[in-house]
C-alpha cells in the first residue's frame, strides 16, 4: 500500500466529506482525525510529533492510501517530502465560515476545556495543543487572527508545493476538480456531505467502537 494524497487543509474545510469522497474513488483507507481517536496506539506518534521528536511517517501510515484534516494537514511539508510520488489537496473554504464553524465544534471552549485539561493523556493533550494553541499563536478565539493564519496557511502550501502537485478544492465544488486532478471518472454518486456543525455536535463524526 502506498500514500497517495496527502490533505493540507485544516479542519472544518470539508475534510471528513473529502475523506468519504477519496475512499469512493478508490484512495482509501483515507487518514483523518476519527482514524486518531479509533487507534489509541497512534497517538504517541502524534505527540512525538507535536513536541519535535522524530516520526516513522510510513509505520504511522502504513495501512493507509491518503489522509486529510488534522492532524494530517499539519505535517503536509515533511510528509510531501517523505512521499514524493503524493499528491497534495489543499481544502478552502470561505475564511469567516469556516471560523464560526471551528467554533462551534473543535474549538469550542468546552472541547478545548477537555482536550488540553491536565487529565487528558500527554501525548493526546500535546498533539491538541499544537494544533489548538499553537498553530494559531494562542489566539484561536481572535477571528481576524485565526483568519490571517488561515490565509497564511493557504499561501505557504501554495508556495511549498510543486503546482503540478497541488490542487486546491473549494469547498462545494464537487467530483469534477477532484477526479479530474486525480485521473479518474466521476463516480455515479453524489459527492459525500457529511459533518455539519450539527452532526459534529451529535458526535456524528466520531467512529463507531
Amino acid at each position: 500500500m502506498s500514500f497517495e494524497i496527502i490533505g493540507a487543509g485544516f479542519g472544518r474545510t470539508g475534510t471528513l466529506s473529502l475523506k468519504g469522497a477519496l475512499e469512493i474513488l478508490g484512495f482509501g483507507p483515507c487518514y483523518h482525525m476519527v482514524e486518531v481517536l479509533a487507534n489509541p496506539d497512534h497517538m504517541a506518534h502524534w505527540g512525538a510529533a507535536a513536541r519535535g521528536e522524530a516520526v516513522d511517517w510510513p509505520e504511522v501510515l502504513k495501512n493507509y492510501n491518503s489522509g486529510v484534516d488534522w492532524p494530517i494537514s499539519t505535517y503536509y511539508k515533511e510528509l510531501s517530502e517523505v512521499f514524493p510520488e503524493a499528491k497534495v489537496v489543499l481544502s478552502v473554504r470561505e475564511p469567516h465560515g469556516w471560523f464560526k464553524s471551528l467554533h462551534n465544534t473543535i474549538f469550542a471552549p468546552e472541547n478545548q476545556a477537555r482536550l488540553l485539561s491536565p487529565d487528558t493523556p500527554q501525548d493526546m493533550r500535546d498533539m491538541m495543543n499544537k494544533i489548538l494553541v499553537e498553530t494559531f499563536d494562542g489566539k484561536n478565539d481572535v477571528e481576524d487572527h485565526a483568519i490571517a493564519v488561515f490565509n497564511k496557511h493557504i499561501k505557504d502550501v501554495k508556495a511549498a508545493i510543486d503546482p503540478a502537485r497541488l490542487l486546491v478544492y473549494e469547498v462545494g465544488s464537487g467530483w469534477e476538480p477532484l477526479c479530474t486532478f486525480l485521473g479518474v471518472p466521476v463516480p455515479d454518486t453524489p459527492y459525500p456531505s457529511v459533518n455539519s456543525t450539527k452532526d459534529f455536535k451529535k458526535g456524528a463524526h466520531l467512529p463507531n467502537r
